[in-house]
């Protein structure tokens, strides 16, 4: 299972729209199973068909991470015009066993859909996604935010 926040899933559908007709990638780090930081990356390749990240800029975005004593827990990537399953090419190239993959499908992009896998040594198994709901305390949503769970 991994925790997002109603804001990172909002943010990734945003992403994926905002590269179309490219596929959009990103990274999700946190804690355990929750979700801290998305942080959007450039997919260099600029490609409806495939993405990469610019290894020096993700070398940079993992120090910082670890800095901030945050683990990668999921890589996101959007899917043009295919479900959100993971490709022939997504199953090769997935190199992080520990992290979830989350495709964001824009096949029916009047209803995009996000769903997140486990890729280990080319096998997918499909994982939970938790959305937790911030609710602002007051006008400043950076105080007094509280996590609520939706089911």
């Amino acid at each position: 299972m991994i925790e997002i926040t109603t804001a990172q899933h909002l943010e990734m559908l945003a992403h994926a729209e905002a590269d179309f007709p490219n596929e959009c990638c990103g990274l999700l780090f946190g804690r355990g199973t929750r979700a801290e930081q998305l942080r959007r990356m450039e997919n260099v390749e600029h490609s409806p068909l495939n993405y990469r990240v610019d290894p020096k800029v993700l070398l940079a975005v993992f120090d910082e991470m670890d800095q901030r004593e945050l683990e990668l827990l999921g890589i996101y990537h959007s899917h043009t015009h295919s479900p959100a399953y993971p490709s022939k090419t997504d199953r090769d190239l997935a190199g992080y066993p520990e992290a979830h993959y989350l495709i964001v499908s824009l096949q029916h992009r009047e209803q995009p859909t996000i769903r997140a896998f486990r890729i280990v040594q080319g096998q997918v198994s499909e994982e939970p996604i938790e959305i937790r709901h911030r609710a602002a305390a007051g006008p400043d949503r950076s105080a007094g935010e509280q996590e609520v769970e939706l089911r």
